[in-house]
């Protein structure tokens, strides 16, 4: 018995610049996401963002926000091709890590909060930058 095997199809010429499109257009909006929730919470409701680290208190302003919000989408963004390039099964490999990221991501917040309002809010920027996964999941390759 013959078994044959047909080509995975690959991403068009077109399909690629789309993807990068969409991927980048999911960081930003999730970095928007954040930025919204740090803007709440933090001027709005009062709220002093405190989270103790190394020994020393530091404040956690929005420049700290929109930039860690951005290199964890651009992890995200590169794991996300390599496993594309390595597995068939990226997308259910890919929700998979970054869920397990994304949870592991929620302990600091409740240790190095300074205040139970400080711990609210960083577990509440955490879930927000979750949108990542989602919206980088969707614009996975289909194989």
């Amino acid at each position: 018995m013959q078994t044959v095997r047909t080509a995975q199809p690959q991403p068009t010429a077109a399909a690629r610049p789309a993807r990068r499109r969409d991927r980048a257009l999911a960081i930003l909006a999730t970095t928007a996401a954040t930025l919204t929730v740090w803007a709440v919470a933090v001027p709005l409701a009062g709220v002093d963002l405190v989270a103790r680290g190394g020994g020393a208190d530091r404040t956690v302003g929005p420049a700290a926000v929109a930039v860690t919000t951005l290199l964890t989408g651009l992890a995200g963004w590169a794991s996300l091709a390599l496993l594309e390039r390595w597995t068939r099964r990226a997308r259910p490999a890919w929700t998979g890590l970054a869920l397990v990221v994304l949870l592991v991501s929620l302990l600091p917040p409740l240790a190095q909060g300074v205040g139970a309002g400080a711990k609210l809010t960083l577990v509440a920027l955490h879930l927000t930058a979750g949108l990542l996964v989602p919206l980088l999941r969707r614009t996975a390759g289909r194989r």
